[in-house]
């Protein structure tokens, strides 16, 4: 029989004091957990993916959406998101580019319907566990606006 130790009662049984603090611990860490937790509950749906914009905000589904963020002359208007999801998003919609002839601020903007891809999700610095798309690739459906080949992918950096 092992006699060393003090021996105190938990529960009902006898436990030495290193066993005690640890149970004490156990118990004061399970009753933390809320009980959703606890017993298998939904957690909490982790926030949809964005696409950050040029003042930095992060947004779903957006309609329209500036590329040419110095000059505003290129922005993608009359998205409609065929899908939104966590990995992946995708719209079809208009790309209005500024011919800038003579100049750019003489210039017409000229529409270029485009599909549109946003992909490669990654953590969004400084916004909890909030994903972000960080690129975006257009492909024009009909002709591509010079000097532009008809499928582009941009990084976002936002």
């Amino acid at each position: 029989m092992h006699t060393t130790g003090t021996r105190r009662r938990y529960r009902g049984c006898a436990v030495r004091p290193r066993a005690a603090a640890l149970l004490c611990l156990a118990g004061t860490l399970a009753a933390a957990v809320p009980a959703t937790a606890a017993a298998g509950g939904p957690a909490a749906a982790p926030a949809e993916t964005v696409v950050v914009d040029c003042a930095g905000e992060g947004r779903v589904r957006p309609s329209d959406y500036l590329l040419a963020c110095g000059d505003g002359n290129n922005r993608l208007v009359g998205l409609r998101w065929r899908t939104w999801g966590a990995e992946r998003a995708t719209a079809t919609g208009t790309d209005m580019v500024n011919d800038c002839v003579p100049y750019c601020a003489a210039g017409r903007f000229r529409g270029h319907p485009v599909r549109v891809t946003l992909s490669l999700p990654e953590a969004w610095p400084g916004h909890g566990g909030t994903q972000r798309f960080t690129t975006l690739r257009m492909e024009f459906t009909g002709s591509a606006p010079p000097p532009l080949p008809r499928d582009v992918t941009y990084r976002i950096v936002y």
